[in-house]
């Protein structure tokens, strides 16, 4: 395994240190650590991306893995690591310790913290964190300013239109949003 990553380290360095235009789109971007990637960071990825340490792409679509991923555009697939940045908008599972979508997530979140500016479907992680939401939160700590949905966990907090303000084990939202 050591001498596959050492491997992996060396390819890396020598594609990065090759002369070659900035590509449009990638089938397969392996990250080192940006900007040492097989293809630029402003390369759209269609296939698999794996990001050693942190990996950084204008869009994803397709399989997404590494340490730390970053889209500064939209992704749609299967995204798992330690931390997963989304610029824009996510479609799929987002599995990843910490789940950052800034503009709208379609599926499901899933980790220690999950957060979203807008959103519908699944928020299962410890922390849960949305500003307007559609669907179901289950964790230790559910926030959301607007849900049309259910959160179940220890703290349940809805600032805007909710059953109660703060409530334990079970809030809800019915109003639309």
């Amino acid at each position: 395994m050591k001498k596959l990553i050492t491997a992996l380290f060396v390819a890396l360095a020598i594609i990065q240190a090759a002369p070659v235009a900035a590509q449009d789109e990638a089938a397969i971007q392996l990250a080192l650590a940006n900007p040492i990637q097989l293809a630029d960071e402003t390369a759209a990825v269609r296939g698999l991306r794996f990001s050693l340490l942190y990996g950084r792409n204008a869009s994803v679509t397709g399989f997404d893995f590494g340490l730390v991923s970053q889209t500064t555009g939209d992704q749609l697939g299967v995204q798992l690591g330690a931390v997963g940045l989304v610029d824009g908008n996510f479609e799929g599972l987002q599995a990843t310790w910490v789940n950052i979508v800034r503009g709208e997530m379609s599926g499901v979140q899933t980790g220690i913290f999950s957060s979203t500016e807008r959103g519908h479907g699944l928020q299962w992680s410890v922390v849960n964190n949305a500003r307007n939401y559609r669907g179901l939160q289950i964790g230790l700590v559910n926030y959301a300013e607007r849900i049309h949905g259910v959160q179940l966990g220890l703290v349940n907090i809805i600032r805007e239109g909710g059953m109660f303000p703060i409530f334990p084990l079970v809030n809800w939202s019915f109003d639309s949003n």
